[in-house]
C-alpha cells in the first residue's frame, strides 16, 4: 500500500518495502493528477467509525432484544432460544465468505449493506408496536443478522487490504474499542433512554420503538460518513479478476484450505469452545438483573441496567481489551494467552454469590465491573488467535469469515441452552454450570498453536 503526499498542488505515491519507510528513487515515485478531493487516507478517519457500526447491529440483534424482550414480558427460555437462533448469518457466513471474496469491490459491500442494515433497524422499530411484535420483530432481526455478517466479511477483508500489516496490529485495539463502545451506545445509551422514557409514562412498547429509531438514524448518519472518508484502495479488487486463470481461486478452494490447515480439529473446537461459559452468562445477564428477587434475580429497573450493561460494564470492558492487546504486542501470544485465559473466567463464580445473596446496585456495579475488565482482558488473546489463524493464507478474508462464524456458532449454542438451563436449576446452579464450562476451552490451549500464527504472519505461506 501506499501513502499520498501532496506536494506542488499535485499528489504522489511513495511505495514503501516490507521494511518500512526508506529513501525513494525518481523511478520509485509515481505522478498522479488531481482529479478530485484527495480521499483521506489515514485509518484514524474511518476504522474507528466502520468498528463502531460493525458492532451496533450486533449489540441490538444479540443483547438489546433480550432486554426488549424481557420488558415484553418473554420467558427466559423462550428469549435464550429466539435471541440465540437469529444469530445463525454469522455462524453461516462462511459459506459466502468466498463469493464476497470473489465478487465486487469490498468497499462498495460495506456501503451496500450499511444502508440495508439501517433500513432494516428502522424497521424493526416500527414493528415494535404491532400485535405479532414477536415474530415480526425476529424475521427482521434475521434479516439484519445476515446483512451484519456480510458487512462484517466485507469489511474485515477491507481492512486487510487498506492497511499494512504494521498498521494492522497496531490499529486492532482501535477497531475492537470503538466495536465495544458500539455496546456503550446501544446497551446503554439507547436502552436508558428507554428506561427514562418508560418512568415518564411512555408505554413499554412505545419507549422501545423511539429508542430503536434514534439507534436506526444514527446508524443510517454514520454510513453517510463513511461514503466520504473511506479511500478507494487500488488492490481492492475481486479475487475472480486475476489475470492468470490458473491464479483465481475457487468457492470449494477457499473453504477447502482452512479445514485442510495442521491442528484443525484442536483449532475448531478452542475457537467454538473457548468462550462457551462465558456466552451462557452474558446471554443471561440481562434477565438475571431484570428478574424480581421472589424469581431468584436482582429486581432492578430499565435504567440501572441500561447503566450497569452499556456504561460501567463496557467501559471496563474497553479498558480490559487494550490492556490485554498492549501486552500481547509486547510480550507476544504465547506467553500471554494463558494467564488472560486465567483471568478472564476468575470472575465468574462471583455470579454464584449474587444469585445467593442477591446484594444491591452498588454491588452489581462492582461485580460487572471486574467481569466485564476481565473477560475483555482474554478476549484480546482470543481474537489475536483468531486474527492469526486467518491470515495463514491468500483467503484470509473468508478464513476470517470461517473463525468468526465458529465464534458465532458457539455463542449461538451456548445462548440457546442458556434459558433452558436457567428456567430448569435457577439462577444460582445455573452460574455454578457456566463455572464448570470454562474447563474445555482451558484444556484446549494444550493443543493450539500459539505461536505458530506469529511465526506466520511475517513469512505468509498459501494454503492449498
Amino acid at each position: 500500500m501506499g501513502e499520498l503526499s501532496p506536494c506542488n498542488g499535485r499528489e504522489f505515491r511513495l511505495f514503501r518495502n516490507n521494511e518500512g519507510p526508506k529513501m525513494t528513487t525518481t523511478s520509485e515515485i509515481h505522478e498522479i493528477p488531481i482529479t478530485r478531493s484527495p480521499a483521506v487516507r489515514t485509518p484514524w478517519a474511518f476504522v474507528p467509525s466502520l468498528y463502531f457500526q460493525q458492532g451496533l447491529p450486533v449489540i441490538i440483534v444479540q443483547q438489546v432484544s433480550v432486554l426488549l424482550y424481557k420488558k415484553m414480558g418473554m420467558p427466559n427460555d423462550q428469549i435464550g432460544l429466539w435471541t440465540s437462533l437469529v444469530v445463525w448469518p454469522w455462524i453461516l457466513k462462511m459459506l459466502w465468505g468466498p463469493l464476497v471474496d470473489l465478487h465486487g469491490k469490498k468497499r462498495n459491500w460495506v456501503l451496500g449493506t450499511q444502508a440495508l442494515i439501517g433500513i432494516a433497524l428502522g424497521l424493526c422499530a416500527l414493528a415494535v408496536t404491532t400485535k405479532s411484535f414477536l415474530a415480526v420483530t425476529l424475521g427482521i432481526f434475521f434479516i439484519t443478522a445476515f446483512l451484519s455478517a456480510t458487512h462484517d466479511i466485507a469489511l474485515d477483508g477491507y481492512y486487510m487490504l487498506a492497511l499494512p500489516k504494521d498498521r494492522q496490529a497496531f490499529f486492532m485495539g482501535i477497531r475492537t474499542t470503538f466495536f465495544r463502545l458500539a455496546m456503550v451506545f446501544s446497551n446503554g445509551f439507547l436502552v436508558i433512554l428507554a428506561g427514562r422514557w418508560e418512568q415518564a409514562g411512555m408505554p413499554i412498547a412505545e419507549s422501545w420503538r423511539s429508542a430503536l429509531l434514534v439507534g436506526a438514524a444514527f446508524y443510517l448518519a454514520l454510513m453517510a460518513y463513511a461514503h466520504f472518508t473511506m479511500p478507494k484502495v487500488e488492490a481492492d479488487q475481486p479475487a475472480s479478476s486475476s489475470q492468470n486463470r490458473a491464479d483465481q481461486p475457487s468457492f470449494g478452494e477457499a473453504l477447502r484450505s482452512f479445514f485442510t490447515q495442521e491442528k484443525v480439529i484442536p483449532i475448531f473446537l478452542f475457537i467454538l469452545l473457548y468462550r462457551f461459559g462465558e456466552s451462557m452468562l452474558t446471554k443471561m445477564a440481562g434477565p438475571f438483573l431484570l428478574d424480581t428477587r421472589e424469581a431468584g434475580g436482582l429486581g432492578l429497573e430499565t435504567l440501572q441496567v441500561g447503566m450497569i450493561l452499556g456504561n460501567v460494564g463496557v467501559i471496563c470492558l474497553v479498558a480490559g481489551g487494550l490492556l490485554g492487546g498492549i501486552l500481547i504486542s509486547k510480550f507476544g501470544l504465547k506467553k500471554c494467552v494463558w494467564p488472560m485465559a486465567i483471568f478472564m473466567n476468575l470472575p465468574n463464580p462471583f455470579y454464584i454469590w449474587a444469585a445467593k445473596t442477591q446484594p444491591g446496585p452498588s454491588a452489581v456495579y462492582l461485580l460487572t465491573a471486574v467481569e466485564q475488565f476481565a473477560y475483555g482482558f482474554g478476549m484480546a488473546a482470543y481474537m489475536v488467535f483468531a486474527m492469526y489463524a486467518a491470515q495463514r493464507s491468500r483467503f484470509a478474508t473468508s478464513h476470517y469469515a470461517i473463525v468468526t462464524g465458529l465464534m458465532a456458532l458457539g455463542a449461538m449454542l451456548a445462548g440457546i441452552i442458556s434459558g433452558y438451563l436457567q428456567q430448569s436449576v435457577g439462577y444460582f446452579w445455573f452460574f455454578v454450570i457456566v463455572c464448570l464450562s470454562t474447563i474445555p476451552g482451558m484444556i484446549l490451549l494444550l493443543f493450539i498453536p500459539l505461536d505458530e500464527g506469529e511465526r506466520n504472519e511475517s513469512t505468509p505461506t498459501r494454503s492449498h
